[in-house]
């Protein structure tokens, strides 16, 4: 590992550096107001150069600039990018989050029409959604990596026409089954989108104001995303039909594969992370097979072979990762990390907080459709309460912790997601709008506040060379989260029914809601566990065992 070969430094400048007011920022989903942690995170993504001997009549020095693009493995030309140029592709970036951040949230509102339209079960809604963000969870990491060694524009055009085909097929499927096949082929596609569009902007933009104000803007398209999905998939469902909310990917996705074909520069890493093809097989199958059995438990039974077979199989391949990935050099999932109190507290917190958000979504849109008798549209629009409130308090919240730490936010999240569930236990075909609308409010405060201080807390006290893996593991935690959020509370709610759900459906969401309810407690614990003196010390800890040097023959693998 390349911090394995730097000197020892101390703790207290790295460990200041990542409590300043200016450097707290979410990974992947940062407010707009506060990006400069995630410039400073991106910087750290892609391992620096070895030294290497100077060529003769190399001049000695190089500017500042010279020693980014150097230390990024950026191929640049001779002329740096002009600015019109840079925000160009910082818009082709932009782009390419917006069509993955939106359909998250887009597809959730045309679930009831797939329902209606297939006649398929609960469970085939589930997959619907946790297809996607289940492949999405198990390839962000190899989408980065892949994308450092062979191209990241290549894999950037590569990941623009696969999703744009597969929300082609998705568009055209004829039975739920290949609709849910077809939405692994989107999610193949998005994982080489995101991860690797942050190191775009990272390599493009060198000045670093410029580069965190272009990254925080970014970041801010997933609140956009956000709020515009579920009212304009409303709206496309109304107007045309749900398999309209697949085709609006395709012209943003070519519009986007062109421009980046004509403005986006070609760079690697010169010392890329090499590729853990055992890790990445264990990954797959730990997280397929929990969730397969979380969805499929309520119709094969909770005790069938199958069903207890696909629950060892997950325990065994969780075991079996952690086992080599200690052993790996170069490891897909950096178990040593989780010695580190507040990265396992923010990597818990996140799946806590998207598992909510992700049931939260997945009943809401049946409850107002199915029960309510509500058009997509005017459903879409029950969830603008939620939508407004996480664009408002997310920037907030990343000033909050900027100030004062990531502990009133946790907090402060963790109890308003536990009173929104709490107050949706109680839901019934008839209940009034304000209350819900009340409680939509309450939740989006919650969610709001949480996000920010995910990645944060995960990369406090961890050194900057370290800073990049870090949060990457806390994005694809939020990726598990909503996949088994969704997993949870609908195999709750039935996952076996199949047919028109009708009013006896509030009912059976209630069991999702106190699920939810108790990951808001578990959030607000772990903010409260992970902001204190004994957790900073086992970040301090972690921090310096990365700075020793491994010995050498200790039976790492090469990779």
């Amino acid at each position: 590992m390349v911090a394995a070969c730097r000197p020892r430094v101390p703790i207290k400048p790295v460990a200041s550096r990542l409590r300043s007011p200016e450097s707290h920022c979410l990974a992947t989903y940062t407010p707009p107001s506060a990006p400069t942690v995630l410039a400073s995170i991106a910087d750290s993504m892609v391992d620096p150069p070895p030294p290497r001997p100077q060529r003769t009549g190399q001049s000695q020095s190089a500017s500042p600039s010279e020693r980014a693009r150097q230390s990024a493995g950026t191929n640049h030309s001779e002329s740096e990018p002009s600015r019109a140029r840079r925000l160009v592709i910082l818009a082709i970036c932009c782009m390419s989050l917006l069509i993955v951040g939106l359909d998250s949230t887009i597809v959730n509102v045309a679930l009831p029409a797939i329902h209606r339209s297939f006649h398929g079960s609960l469970s085939g809604l589930q997959w619907t959604i946790d297809a996607y963000t289940l492949v999405l969870a198990s390839l962000l990491m190899l989408g980065g990596s892949t994308a450092d060694r062979i191209g990241r524009r290549r894999v950037f055009q590569t990941g623009l026409v696969v999703f744009s085909a597969g929300s082609l097929l998705c568009a055209l499927a004829p039975t739920l089954e290949l609709l849910v096949v077809f939405r692994i082929v989107q999610a193949i596609g998005g994982s080489m989108l995101n991860p690797v569009a942050l190191s775009i902007i990272r390599n493009v933009f060198d000045d670093p104001r410029e580069r965190a104000q272009a990254i925080g803007l970014w970041g801010g398209v997933v609140g956009l995303s956000m709020a515009l999905g579920p009212v304009l998939g409303g709206a496309l469902v109304d107007s045309v039909g749900w398999r309209s909310v697949f085709l609006v990917n395709l012209p943003v996705g070519l519009l986007a594969l062109g421009l980046a074909t004509a403005f986006i520069p070609e760079s690697r890493a010169p010392r890329a992370r090499r590729i853990d093809p055992v890790g990445q097989v264990l990954v797959v199958t730990a997280l397929a097979s929990l969730t397969y059995a979380i969805i499929e438990g309520p119709g094969d039974g909770w005790s069938s072979l199958e069903i207890i077979g696909l629950f060892v199989l997950a325990l065994g391949s969780f075991a079996a990762l952690t086992a080599y990935e200690l052993r790996r050099a170069q490891p897909l999932l950096e178990v040593r990390f989780f010695r580190s109190a507040p990265f396992s507290g923010a990597s818990v917190i996140a799946v806590c907080a998207f598992a909510a958000l992700g049931g939260f979504l997945f009943l809401n849109t049946l409850y107002l459709q199915d029960v309510r008798g509500l058009s997509p549209f005017h459903a879409g629009l029950y969830t603008l309460p939620l939508a407004g409130m996480t664009v408002v308090f997310g920037p907030l919240s990343g000033r909050l912790v900027g100030r004062i730490g990531s502990r009133p936010s946790l907090v402060v999240a963790g109890a308003a997601l536990c009173a929104a569930a709490l107050m949706l236990t109680r839901l019934s075909p008839t209940t009034s709008t304000a209350y819900l609308l009340g409680s939509y409010v309450i939740f989006g405060l919650g969610f709001g506040l949480v996000n920010p201080p995910i990645t944060n807390t995960a990369v406090s006290g961890m050194p900057p060379s370290q800073a990049g893996v870090a949060a990457a593991v806390a994005s694809t935690s939020r990726q598990v989260g909503q996949t088994l959020g969704v997993a949870i509370v609908g195999a709750l709610a039935g996952g076996s029914a199949s047919g028109a759900l009708g009013p006896r459906f509030a009912a059976m969401t209630h069991p999702g809601w106190w699920v939810i309810a108790g990951l808001g407690v578990t959030v607000f614990v772990l903010g409260l566990l992970t902001t204190t003196h004994w957790a900073h010390e086992t970040a301090r800890h972690t921090a310096e065992r990365f700075r020793e040097p491994r010995p050498v023959g200790s039976g790492a693998a090469a990779g």
